[in-house]
């Protein structure tokens, strides 16, 4: 017995698009040739707006995108705007946070800072510094050691409180020659109870500039040696 087909499945086989619009295929298709021939940049907003009003004007009303899909497109194209704006926001903000730190950087130009471990810097002028004592000692010793680790000058300064032992050196030997200016290192020494230890120390040093290192971004202060140290390692700030 013959058969004779009815319904929509006879007329799907004839359904096409006007010659003059472009399918969601052909558009999608002609926006990836725009960006690859460099045309365009990206896809902005007004550029997926079209992209997405012309995909529910040209849709196969017979076989229509589900709404998912769309919302779904909304979803991922908010995100990625917020995201951009974001990253945009950001590098303004670090921007922004690194011509703040250089122009507070810049005010210790002509100052003196503390400088852990020792480290000093004679230029004719007194090096000063201080010992922090975590206790009681029974005795406390300095040391003064020039570049080539020769020492040339100890002070024997007996017992001390616990806290910040304040100290100066003149730049003389132990024989009261004026050394050269140039780097030096002092250390300290303590005993209680017989046993020695080594307290933390900490001279204060001219800043003679500025500058941000050009790979880590850290900025650090340059001394009169040619010495640098990053910003964060400074305990103290002094006077000129």
């Amino acid at each position: 017995m013959a058969t004779t087909s009815t319904g929509p499945a006879a007329t799907t086989s004839n359904y096409s698009l006007p010659s003059n619009i472009k399918t969601t295929t052909q558009y999608k298709q002609d926006q990836e040739n725009a960006i690859i021939n460099g045309k365009d940049d990206q896809m902005g907003q007004t550029a997926f707006l079209t992209l997405f009003t012309t995909q529910l004007k040209n849709q196969n009303p017979l076989d229509p995108m589900d709404n998912t899909a769309f919302v779904s497109q909304l979803a991922q194209f908010s995100q990625l705007e917020a995201t951009t704006k974001m990253s945009g926001s950001m590098e303004s903000l670090v921007k922004s946070l690194s011509t703040s730190q250089i122009s507070g950087a810049s005010a210790l130009i002509g100052k003196t800072v503390g400088v852990t471990d020792g480290k000093a810097v004679y230029d004719g002028a007194a090096v000063n510094g201080f010992v922090t004592l975590p206790t009681d000692v029974d005795s406390l010793t300095l040391k003064v050691y020039n570049s080539s680790g020769q020492l040339v000058r100890t002070g024997q300064v007996g017992a001390q409180k616990k806290g910040e032992f304040a100290f100066a050196w003149d730049g003389k030997d132990d024989n009261g020659n004026l050394q050269n200016n140039g780097a030096y290192r002092i250390e300290a020494s303590a005993t209680r109870f017989g046993t020695a230890s080594k307290p933390s120390i900490t001279t204060m040093a001219y800043v003679r500039s500025v500058n941000t290192d050009q790979v880590t971004g850290d900025m650090k202060l340059e001394f009169n040696d040619g010495s640098q140290l990053s910003i964060s390692e400074i305990k103290r700030i002094g006077n000129e």
